[in-house]
């Protein structure tokens, strides 16, 4: 799991209320005139839903004192020590209530905006065999580095937009969702939590209406969403495992995870995207987000040169996923959408225990074919 990014922290409103002079000043904004911005277009009341099922997934971490924890997980960041920041259940439980909450918001925002492309929702016209109607209502999304969670809470704010939209307009209803998360830390219990919170209704005052009990529901039914976790490493796993985790997906995410991997090996982390390729059937969509003006040094004849992440994806996604053969091959991925840099903002009227931060990113959407 990579170290959370270095971004400005925004004044959310939090528990003690701190006050405006706490904030920022205008003069120490980042200047983003010429990049564009995420607008999600997902009611506040949405957002802040998928705020509580982080709340009260971790709701015994965020009501202790957790700075202390979270300054010990960041020094193991800042030292690129990930067995450390990640060996132990208070690390992994502080990452997840810190970090994945505004990610996850960010994540949504971006899977909202091409949901069409994506292939969500269940024909609602008929025709199709026992057999056929099953697949359609099933889609399978692999997230390759989406242990710490805020894959998990997307995909369950996913969920309940398309039931929503569903219900108001009467479009096809949303498929249910197998969601499998893979990482190198032992995120399973993280991930346990947050599906546990997804597929229940949220807690209540004992005080609330009988209207506000009854309209009171989970993001998405159990039925309708499950999860599982597979502790592997992405670069060393074997190539059954990887193939059991990739077989059948619709859709597989990188999430701030593929320049860690450049990171730590080029040449294994091609391998690894060859091997992904391999694995997919064609109509897979892979989305990866990443920081803007990610950078991997590649040493040739001796001398080292940086290249973007994004080059070095495009080249081995686009221009040599046959390992070397002959470039006349029919290309096995096309790119459906790029942004070299978004940015997704915190809506200062939603609540959390504690400060999170705006997030910039890339992105890029593919589709093999």
């Amino acid at each position: 799991m990579p170290a959370p990014q270095k971004s400005r922290v925004i004044g959310i409103k939090n528990a003690k209320q701190k006050s405006a002079k706490q904030r920022p000043a205008k003069e120490q904004q980042p200047k983003i005139i010429e990049e564009k911005s995420l607008e999600t277009r997902i009611p506040p009341e949405t957002q802040q839903l998928i705020l509580n099922l982080y709340r009260n997934s971790f709701a015994e971490r965020l009501d202790s004192d957790i700075q202390p924890l979270l300054q010990e997980v960041k020094g193991h960041l800042f030292d690129r020590n990930f067995k450390d920041a990640f060996g132990k259940e208070d690390y992994l439980e502080a990452y997840a209530a810190r970090w994945s909450p505004s990610r996850a918001l960010g994540y949504l925002g971006v899977l909202w905006r091409m949901r069409e492309s994506l292939d969500l929702v269940q024909d609602s016209e008929g025709g199709a065999d026992e057999a056929e109607q099953d697949l359609q209502k099933s889609y399978k999304i692999a997230c390759l580095g989406g242990g710490a969670g805020a894959e998990i809470g997307t995909l369950g704010g996913l969920h309940r937009l398309l039931s929503d939209e569903h219900k108001e307009s009467r479009t096809g209803s949303p498929k249910d969702l197998e969601v499998v998360a893979v990482d190198s830390a032992a995120w399973g219990n993280v991930v346990n939590q947050l599906t546990q919170h997804i597929t229940t209704p949220p807690p209540v005052s004992k005080y609330a209406s009988a209207a506000v009990k009854a309209a009171n529901r989970p993001l998405a039914e159990p039925t309708a969403f499950k999860t599982t976790f597979h502790q592997y490493d992405l670069l060393t796993v074997d190539s059954e495992s990887l193939a059991a985790v990739l077989q059948d997906a619709n859709l597989v995410t990188l999430m701030f995870t593929l320049n860690e991997l450049y990171s730590a090996s080029i040449s294994l982390t091609q391998q690894f995207l060859i091997r992904m390729t391999e694995s997919l059937a064609p109509g897979a969509m892979l989305l990866v987000i990443d920081s803007p003006g990610s950078y991997s040094t590649v040493t040739l004849n001796g001398a080292d040169k940086n290249y973007p992440m994004q080059w070095l994806l495009d080249h081995t996604l686009l221009a040599d996923t046959s390992g070397g053969k002959a470039k006349e091959e029919e290309p096995l991925w096309e790119k459906v959408q790029e942004d070299d840099s978004r940015w997704f903002r915190l809506d200062d009227r939603l609540e959390y225990p504690i400060e999170l931060e705006n997030m910039r990113m890339q992105l890029h959407l593919y589709r093999r074919i």
